[in-house]
C-alpha cells in the first residue's frame, strides 16, 4: 500500500528582493521529501486567482502530489527582506487562503496512509486551518512520524498552540532562537537577555531533555545557524559543525534540513547518517535563490 509523507499548511509565495518565489514551510517539505523518491504530498488551500493557478502548475510541473482546494480568500504572499548575512524577514499577510484550509475526504484518506507528516505552528493562527491540522494528524497511523517544525513567525503563536501541538508530535524541529522562547513558555525557564540558551552546551542538552520527557518525543533537533546542529533523542545525542558556503540566501534552507533528515530515517539511516546529509543538503539550499532548488544527485 502507499505510504505518504506529508507537509500540511502554509503554501504561499515568497517576495523576495529578485522576484516572487513558490514557498511556505509545509510545502518547502514536500517538495524537498519528493527529491529523494519518497511520495510527498502538499496540502494546504488556495484562492481563486493566478497566484493559486501557479501554485499549481508548479507543483505540477515538478511531480509533487498536492491537495489544495479553493477558498474564497486569496492566495498567501510573504515579503520578505534580507539582512547583510542573507538571513530573511517577513512581513506574512492576514486573511489569506492557507488560513482557511478546509477538511476534506482527500485529506482523511491521506492521513490515514500517512507514513510521516510535518507541520507547523504558522498556519495554526487561525481556528479553521489549526482544526483541520489537529484533526489530520488525528487521523494518521499511530507509527507515523509527526514532525512539529515550530517554525514561530511575528507573534503568531500562542503557548497553547505550542503545547496542544508538541502533545501531538512525536518529533521537534526547533532553532536555537524557538528553544528560548519554548523553554520559557512551557518550561518556565528564565530567559537572559544577549544570551541564547543553545550557547551554553549543557543547559542545551537539558532543556532538549526535559523537552523529549514532558512531552514524550522519540527526536528533538535542534538547529542553530552557522554554529551547528543537534539530534537529541532519549539516549543519543548527535552534533554536526554547519559547514561554510557562500550564502545566496537561507529561505528554506531549515525545511530542506527537516524534510531530508525525515527521508534518511525514513529509508532507514541511522541518526547520525541522516542527520549528516541533512546539514549538507541544507548547505547546498544556502548557496541557491528560493527555497525550492533541484539537489543535485551526489547529495542524494
Amino acid at each position: 500500500m502507499e505510504k505518504y509523507v506529508v507537509g500540511i499548511g502554509e503554501a504561499l509565495f515568497d517576495c523576495l528582493p529578485d522576484g516572487r518565489k513558490l514557498g511556505g514551510a509545509p510545502a518547502n517539505f514536500a517538495y524537498h521529501v519528493s527529491q529523494f523518491g519518497l511520495n510527498g504530498w502538499a496540502i494546504s488551500a488556495i484562492g481563486d486567482d493566478e497566484l493559486g493557478e501557479e501554485i499549481v502548475e508548479t507543483f505540477e510541473k515538478v511531480g509533487l502530489d498536492h491537495i489544495l482546494p479553493v477558498v474564497e480568500q486569496p492566495t498567501g504572499t510573504v515579503k520578505v527582506t534580507l539582512d547583510s548575512k542573507g538571513i530573511p524577514q517577513y512581513d506574512i499577510c492576514l486573511g489569506v487562503a492557507w488560513d482557511n484550509i478546509p477538511l476534506t475526504d482527500d485529506m482523511l484518506y491521506v492521513a490515514r496512509h500517512a507514513q510521516a507528516i510535518c507541520f507547523g505552528s504558522l498556519a495554526q493562527r487561525s481556528q479553521t486551518s489549526r482544526e483541520t491540522i489537529h484533526a489530520f494528524l488525528d487521523e494518521a497511523p499511530k507509527d507515523a512520524l509527526r514532525v512539529f517544525d515550530i517554525n514561530l513567525r511575528q507573534s503568531w503563536f500562542t503557548a497553547e498552540v505550542i503545547a496542544e501541538s508538541l502533545n501531538r508530535a512525536n518529533v521537534l524541529k526547533i532553532n536555537d532562537e524557538e528553544l528560548d522562547v519554548v523553554a520559557t513558555m512551557l518550561l518556565g525557564v528564565p530567559s537572559v537577555p544577549g544570551k541564547l540558551i543553545a550557547e551554553d552546551p549543557e543547559k542545551t542538552r537539558l532543556v532538549c531533555r526535559d523537552l523529549i520527557a514532558k512531552y514524550d518525543l522519540k527526536m528533538l533537533i535542534l538547529t542553530c545557524g552557522a554554529i551547528g546542529s543537534y539530534v537529541f533523542t532519549e539516549t543519543e545525542e548527535s552534533y554536526v559543525a554547519t559547514p561554510k558556503v557562500k550564502v545566496a540566501d537561507t529561505v528554506g534552507a531549515g525545511d530542506s534540513f527537516t524534510a531530508t533528515f525525515v527521508a534518511q530515517i525514513l529509508l532507514g539511516k541511522s541518526i547520525r547518517e541522516a542527520h549528516e546529509k541533512a546539514v549538507a543538503v541544507s548547505a547546498f539550499v544556502c548557496t541557491q535563490n528560493g527555497a525550492m532548488p533541484v539537489i543535485p544527485e551526489n547529495l542524494k
